[in-house]
């Protein structure tokens, strides 16, 4: 139960677009259609089911104090802690080809349609924020650490997905000229933040 409650929490209270803003330049520059915005999304979310795990391994059996003691009592003492922004980075870069080689295999049309956004991924603040607060929070297991990182991923897709139905329908509204563009789209972003506010305190069982 209590990973159900980290799931949903993820997506809807801790949402890493509406509460901490992570991701806003992908968000805002890829949410013009649906199709490109679920390709990213969906990409994003890969992202963070694979790479949180992989950090959460990496942090506990590495780069934590003793985290090395399995190797030997002559390792207890070793604290590679000071290596983990740029590991966690590295992690993420390597997946981010993986992800990129892979759309532009199966799916060439939302490969050109993301263009720069794509490889971009590796930077993405939303990965790497989803790593920090992994270490932050100090998951008990793996498992914990992937619901968390699939819990991410999929506020962030609900996310971009929204805010992209929305720009489509916009699309032919009469907005004043000083709001069109990326105007509106922030006036929507914080319109939908206040909605996921709505989630705040929810608990399961």
């Amino acid at each position: 139960m209590e990973e159900l409650n980290l799931f949903v929490k993820s997506i809807f209270i801790d949402n890493m677009i509406f509460a901490y803003f992570l991701g806003m330049c992908s968000y805002l520059a890829v949410s013009k259609n649906v199709k490109t915005a679920l390709g990213l999304g969906v990409a994003v979310t890969f992202m963070l089911v694979v790479t949180i795990p992989l950090n959460y391994m990496l942090d506990k059996y590495v780069l934590q104090p003793g985290a090395l003691s399995w190797l030997g009592e002559q390792f207890s003492n070793v604290d590679l802690s000071f290596l983990g922004l740029i590991m966690f980075i590295a992690v993420i870069a390597s997946a981010t080809q993986l992800v990129e080689m892979t759309v532009e295999k199966f799916s060439p049309s939302l490969y050109a349609s993301l263009g720069i956004f794509l490889p971009l991924i590796a930077v993405n603040c939303a990965i790497l924020g989803g790593a920090l607060f992994m270490q932050q929070k100090d998951f008990p297991s793996v498992w914990t650490a992937t619901v968390y990182g699939a819990g991410s991923g999929i506020g962030w897709l609900l996310a971009i997905v929204g805010i992209a139905a929305i720009r489509e329908k916009i699309a032919y509204s009469h907005i004043p000229a000083p709001l069109k563009g990326v105007g509106i789209t922030f006036i929507i972003t914080g319109l939908m933040g206040i909605a996921f506010m709505s989630f705040l305190g929810i608990k399961l069982g």
